[in-house]
């Protein structure tokens, strides 16, 4: 059984254990006007996962100094990190962060994909050997300046911010790339800790099986992107092929490296997602070329009991779908 099989099953296992087994089971408990508690519940069980994470990366603090964490678009690898970067001040370590994004080459010395456009998501994109040489730097006890880039201008530019890791700080990095062994050829890969984080699902429902997590990545971008972002659900959906191929070329062949494997779905995300998707997709005009899209995804959703916004309120703050709805406080 693989890694991403094996928390797949058991998510499964413990939607059985709380008596819900398909999508019609979590429709049941929204009509009973049990939902609060079902979100309550589902964060309790996320608030656990953080924690063993945390756990896991303390344990080996000593030779782990490094955090990799890597996932599909709209996984809610964002919050996650600062989830499990929180539950890991708890236990006293200091979790200190650089943004892999900021490891890119000029943009001269950019590649160029096979229509002549620029291939950011290329690992060739990425400046290897200064990535490496700083994080052996670190390593080793030494100090650096922590680069920044200059995306409207396409060149790295000075920071003027130091950094060195004292005894009880682990740096924190998430990008497409991260567990991807060819990103850090310079650095003993046992001193890499790496999670992989996804929203995998496991319930039947209707005619379509609720076990896809590609559907509900995509809702929750546009979701996402159409409040901060400013990225209409129709060149969402229209950019969806182009991001599932970069996913299933540096993302999907490098998940099994991972160390942990978080699960990032809950069991009210698509009653969640109703809410705020469906007036977007019915938006989406028949002469759009998104339009076939738009009708599978109101399909996919047809058969979802939609959260009233009185339950909704009661998502936390600090709850993973609150990146995509909104009102985070991390």
């Amino acid at each position: 059984m693989t890694k991403i099989q094996a928390a797949r099953q058991e998510y499964t296992n413990w939607c059985r254990a709380i008596g819900i087994r398909t999508l019609e089971d979590v429709n049941a408990t929204i009509r009973r006007g049990e939902a609060v508690d079902l979100i309550n519940l589902c964060e309790a069980r996320q608030e656990r996962q953080y924690a063993a994470a945390a756990d896991q990366i303390f344990w080996k603090r000593k030779e782990c100094r490094i955090v990799m964490m890597s996932g599909p678009s709209s996984s809610g690898k964002t919050s996650s990190s600062l989830r499990i970067a929180q539950q890991a001040r708890v236990l006293g370590l200091n979790p200190k962060v650089i943004e892999l994004d900021n490891y890119f080459v000029d943009r001269d010395k950019t590649p160029k994909d096979e229509k002549g456009n620029y291939d950011y998501e290329a690992l060739e994109a990425m400046d290897i050997e200064f990535l490496n040489a700083q994080l052996g730097t670190l390593l080793s006890g030494g100090e650096i300046e922590v680069p920044k880039f200059d995306f409207a201008n396409g060149v790295r530019v000075p920071s003027g911010v130091r950094m060195h890791l004292d005894s009880n700080d682990i740096l924190f990095m998430e990008g497409i790339h991260a567990l991807d062994p060819a990103l850090t050829p310079g650095i003993d890969q046992s001193r890499i800790f790496k999670i992989y984080i996804s929203a995998l699902s496991s319930l039947p429902g209707g005619k379509k099986l609720h076990n896809s997590t590609t559907d509900k990545r995509l809702l929750r971008r546009i979701v996402r992107d159409n409040r901060t972002r400013g990225i209409s659900p129709e060149d969402n959906i229209l950019r969806w092929p182009s991001v599932r191929s970069g996913e299933d070329k540096y993302i999907f062949p490098f998940e099994e490296n991972a160390d942990v494997v978080f699960n990032s779905s809950t069991l009210y995300d698509l009653p969640l997602l109703k809410y705020y998707a469906s007036p977007l997709l019915f938006g989406i005009s028949e002469s759009s070329p998104a339009y076939r899209k738009a009708q599978s995804l109101l399909k996919f959703l047809e058969n979802v009991e939609v959260l009233k916004p009185s339950e909704i309120a009661a998502v936390p703050p600090t709850s993973i779908m609150r990146e995509f709805i909104g009102g985070q406080t991390l």
